[in-house]
């Protein structure tokens, strides 16, 4: 069977994404609204997922989240390159 999780966790951006929005001193509803804005239906209960590594991020998802968060894709990302 092949696992869709990686060293149990749904997403590798997780810590990441709270740190940021936490630094903002943005609430997951916050963060939900500004990407709302931008056309990504991510709800409150997902941002806790998502930060949880409980939920899988999409693509475009992603690039929302950095854009929102003031970041890039390969910043969200450098931790879990670094440990490959």
């Amino acid at each position: 069977m092949i696992s869709r999780k990686f060293n149990g966790m749904a997403n590798v951006i997780g810590t990441k994404i709270q740190k940021l929005r936490k630094s903002k001193n943005w609430s997951r509803s916050d963060l939900s609204n500004k990407l709302m804005m931008l056309g990504i239906d991510i709800n409150y209960d997902s941002i806790y997922k998502i930060e949880k590594s409980k939920r899988i991020v999409k693509d475009f998802e992603l690039s929302a989240l950095a854009k929102v968060l003031d970041t890039t894709e390969s910043d969200l990302l450098q931790d879990f390159k670094k440990s490959l």
